[in-house]
């Protein structure tokens, strides 16, 4: 007999609670708060309508079905099974956050704070968990991922972008070329280079993106193609600055070998969950074979 489906409610801790554990109490976070002028009622409003929203979804959930709960900071700690159906309840970078812990698990994203977030991942209201929770085959968007595997297996995936660089953003020296271009290679100096997907589009890649007036276009959140940028390459008689931008194709990998003591690759802006890198190594960076099914 096969299990019951889990439903696993992914969230995160709210900015209230953070300024209650901070600070100790609510008089002592609101006093803080009202010493700079702002008044906590506010935070404390999205608060309890963030903790409505997790209830209502968490009481739509089947009976006949087993549940878990699964706080963002302990997210590379916990172990998705198969048969997990993913609720995430917040706001749009949380889907983002758990997309790459996942082996093809739907996703059913609800948002907490319409009109306030973007609503592009968590596209659900909560009064309507009851159904989608409960139909039988929803719709789903497979979206596109990329990754980052290291020569020693080492391996990461995001939803959004992976960035290589220094860990504190300074200099990050580095050979970088395409997998299957004839060796072209160039050596550079820069703030890291970023690789990002279609759903990446709507944030740090589309800001390059903008800034830098290319002609290359943008790709769609399920296109097998992603968008690569170098971030302020520095020109010298050692590094060059000809390899700035490009796209790569479903085939197709940016190699890196890193000439830095020390540079770093991580996803979707959790630099705490990041992949060390070394002297000589390389890392080949591209479009992942997993996908993220999110359901429409």
């Amino acid at each position: 007999m096969s299990l019951a489906p889990r439903a696993v409610l992914v969230h995160r801790t709210t900015e209230y609670e953070e300024l209650v554990a901070r600070h100790g109490t609510h008089g002592q976070a609101a006093y803080f708060l009202r010493s700079r002028g702002r008044d906590i009622e506010e935070i404390a409003d999205r608060h309890r309508r963030t903790r409505r929203a997790l209830a209502e979804v968490t009481s739509a959930i089947p009976l006949t079905w087993r549940q878990a709960q699964v706080e963002r900071a302990d997210l590379d700690r916990f172990l998705f099974a198969p048969e997990d159906v993913v609720v995430v309840v917040g706001q749009d970078g949380l889907v983002a956050n758990v997309a790459k812990y996942l082996s093809g698990q739907p996703v059913v994203g609800f948002d907490t704070a319409p009109g306030r977030n973007p609503g592009v991942l968590v596209r659900h209201r909560p009064q309507d968990a009851a159904k989608l929770l409960t139909s039988t085959t929803p719709p789903v968007d497979e979206l596109t991922m990329v990754e980052a595997v290291a020569d020693d297996t080492q391996r990461l995936v995001a939803l959004n972008e992976i960035y290589l660089g220094a860990g504190g953003h300074q200099t990050a020296r580095y050979r970088l070329g395409l997998e299957d271009d004839g060796g072209v290679v160039e050596a550079q100096a820069s703030s890291g280079v970023i690789v990002g997907t279609g759903t990446g589009a709507t944030g740090w890649i589309r800001s390059v993106w903008q800034e830098r007036g290319t002609r290359l276009r943008l790709p769609a959140p399920t296109e097998e193609r992603l968008l690569w940028f170098v971030r302020e390459a520095w020109p010298s008689p050692a590094t060059g600055t000809s390899l700035v931008a490009g796209e790569l194709a479903a085939a197709t990998r940016l190699r890196l070998t890193v000439e830095s003591e020390r540079l770093v690759a991580f996803g979707d802006g959790m630099e705490t969950d990041a992949v060390a890198l070394t002297w000589g190594q390389t890392v080949l960076v591209g479009v992942c074979r997993e996908r993220l099914r999110l359901v429409c």
